[in-house]
């Protein structure tokens, strides 16, 4: 696949489908994004995470068309495993980075409908990778996944040098 169509079909996919309506749509329909200062502290603290959240996502988004020469959607995968960026520290990035943005969200506007939400999504996101992603990683990378799965932890990143 030519990088432009990789990058088009990850924008939709982002956009439409994955990501976008899970930190964007969903939120908004629980919220209408009302905000009201309850706790400065922890709604200062659930900016910082919707922030943070992003950086994995984003530069996960970006080695998958790059690197991986493919897109992040299960229907249009990458011909390579990716392994470099914050892949090296956390298997998920982008789930720990999407589901780091619901919570913060959760926080930043104070809202119990979005955290209960969140919760419902991490559950979801826990089965899938179990259940789906693992095991056709493992099928379609074989040892270079379940060398990935021995060094890096699934969803608690680590930080040391590789």
């Amino acid at each position: 696949m030519h990088l432009s169509a990789q990058a088009a079909k990850t924008i939709i996919f982002v956009c439409f489908v994955g990501p976008g309506p899970v930190i964007g749509l969903v939120p908004w329909t629980l919220s209408g994004w009302q905000f009201r200062v309850v706790s400065a502290p922890l709604q200062s603290l659930g900016a910082l995470l919707v922030l943070l959240g992003a950086l994995p996502l984003a530069d996960s988004i970006i080695r998958f068309v790059r690197e991986g020469r493919g897109t992040p959607a299960p229907y249009a995968e990458t011909d390579r495993l990716i392994v470099t960026g914050f892949y090296r520290h956390v298997r998920n990035p982008m789930y720990v980075g999407v589901l780091t943005m619901i919570f913060g969200q959760a926080l930043l506007l104070w809202n119990a409908s979005i955290l209960r939400y969140a919760l419902i999504a991490a559950l979801f996101v826990h089965l899938f990778v179990l259940l789906y992603e693992e095991p056709r990683l493992r099928h379609k990378y074989r040892d270079a996944y379940i060398a990935c799965q021995k060094r890096v932890n699934r969803w608690l990143p680590h930080f040391t040098k590789a």
